[in-house]
């Protein structure tokens, strides 16, 4: 549906930003992306980190408020709420004990279930400031920004 968009540097350049934007994608999935699209790593991995980055302020300031408007409006979705704190409050245990380096690690780990949107509700749940979280996560989305581009671009450089 999208293909259109990444026959040109302009499409490419927006698909890679939205693309890590996207829960569970992220920069783990856009980079790879791009990397299979032709745009060049100078471009493509700046524009995965700051899309990935874009959520996350609004993600701890806004999402306990967010869940309770879902709740109370559309009480259907209470279940897949419920699931979504449960998966953060599951994966918190590491980051409540070490605090900046705890959300550093868990961010920076490109895994499935890890990043950015997952950090940034872990650190809402548990009540982290804003000032606190979001240097945390730039640093560990920095890190797996790093990783996942040493083996997507090494990869390719290595095939071809």
């Amino acid at each position: 549906m999208f293909n259109f968009l990444w026959n040109n540097i302009w499409g490419q350049m927006l698909m890679t930003l939205l693309v890590s934007m996207v829960p569970v994608i992220e920069l783990r999935g856009a980079i790879p992306l791009a990397t299979a699209h032709g745009l060049d790593f100078r471009i493509a991995i700046p524009l995965a980190i700051i899309g990935n980055l874009i959520p996350v302020p609004f993600i701890i300031i806004f999402i306990r408020k967010i869940f309770a408007w879902i709740r109370k409006h559309l009480p259907k979705l209470d279940g897949f709420i419920g699931k979504l704190e449960g998966r953060a409050q599951s994966k918190s245990e590491t980051v409540q004990k070490y605090a900046f380096w705890g959300l550093f690690l868990f961010v920076a780990i490109p895994l499935p279930g890890t990043g950015a949107w997952t950090g940034a509700l872990i650190a809402a749940m548990l009540d982290m400031r804003l000032k606190k979280a979001f240097p945390s996560i730039v640093l560990g989305v920095l890190t797996a920004g790093a990783i996942v581009a040493i083996v997507s671009y090494g990869a390719l450089a290595i095939f071809t």
